[in-house]
């Protein structure tokens, strides 16, 4: 992500807001009342939304319920593309079927900056094999934000990082 332009000093012709949407869909060997759990359970979502080496994960806390939320925090290391700075998404959740539908809406931001807001739905569908999750996210990127192709990255390492824990 590049944070380059302050609030303000786009200029008339940029645009300030790119809109993006993308689809993710996931198999899981796994009911989808346990994937839905990982989602659910805090401990479970402590683990799979850890860090690496570069991205530290310094609080997460979360009131799973329609009006509920979640917020996490990160500290990016080095070997991050943004070594020093602070990570912040704040999720509110707009409707949850449980062991089908997950809606939220999002924004994430760097050192205070929000660079993004998000409408993020999880879908969970039983299959054969276990379970078949589809994510879509609706996003609107601000002033400087690389966008889309950096989101959609990060959410399919998440989504892996839930199958581990779900073989785990």
């Amino acid at each position: 992500m590049h944070l380059t332009n302050e609030p303000g000093t786009a200029s008339q012709s940029e645009r300030s807001v790119i809109h993006s949407t993308f689809v993710i869909e996931r198999s899981y060997s796994a009911t989808p009342e346990r994937v839905f759990a990982a989602f659910a359970d805090p401990a479970r979502k402590r683990h799979w939304m850890r860090g690496d080496n570069t991205l530290e994960l310094q609080e997460l806390e979360m009131d799973f319920r329609v009006g509920g939320w979640d917020r996490i925090r990160y500290l990016h290391h080095e070997g991050n593309p943004f070594p020093g700075t602070a990570m912040a998404n704040d999720a509110t959740y707009l409707d949850i079927v449980p062991n089908r539908r997950i809606v939220m809406a999002y924004s994430m931001a760097i050192d205070g900056r929000r660079f993004s807001t998000s409408l993020a739905t999880f879908e969970l569908l039983p299959t054969d094999a276990g379970s078949k999750l589809i994510f879509t996210e609706q996003a609107a990127f601000f002033e400087g934000a690389d966008g889309a192709q950096m989101r959609e990255s990060g959410w399919r390492t998440l989504l892996e990082k839930v199958a581990d824990e779900l073989a785990g």
